[in-house]
């Protein structure tokens, strides 16, 4: 396995176990690496749109599916809470984690609180409708706004 992708898998690794983002200093523990190695990885997956980093360089903000900062997509599983970078993202952590989950969320419109529940088979049923404003081929013009 290359470099990039032991990165990888440490970093989604990590927000799989604690639920939040690791320091450079943890991923580089993981790897058995030095911490510059690890920063310039980081650089390398951002080119490939497999992380958001902040603007330091160094804290990351998304590995989609999971966000490094508090959002309003709360996702429960195995007794951890995980941040989701939006409403498709939430569905995704269930995915990523293989688990039942519970998605706590609400709408950007009203503020009507959603809770979904998520079972290894799918989501209970809902008639909640997700809509982007932005088209999906735009996302990553500036995907923080997305």
């Amino acid at each position: 396995m290359d470099f990039d992708t032991r990165v990888k898998m440490a970093v989604y690794n990590y927000f799989a176990e604690t639920g939040g983002r690791p320091s450079p200093g943890k991923v580089a523990e993981r790897v058995g690496s030095e911490i510059e190695n690890v920063l310039e990885s980081y650089g390398r997956l951002r080119a490939q749109r497999l992380l958001v980093l902040e603007p330091d360089g160094s804290s990351i903000r998304m590995a989609p599916p999971f966000s490094g900062v508090p959002t309003q997509h709360i996702i429960e599983a195995d007794g951890i809470r995980y941040f989701a970078n939006c409403a498709w993202d939430a569905l995704g952590i269930p995915a990523a984690l293989h688990k039942p989950s519970t998605i706590h969320s609400r709408c950007a419109q009203s503020g009507e609180p959603f809770v979904l529940s998520i079972k290894n088979e799918g989501p209970e049923h809902s008639d909640w409708v997700f809509h982007c404003l932005v088209p999906a081929a735009k996302w990553w013009d500036d995907i923080v706004f997305t």
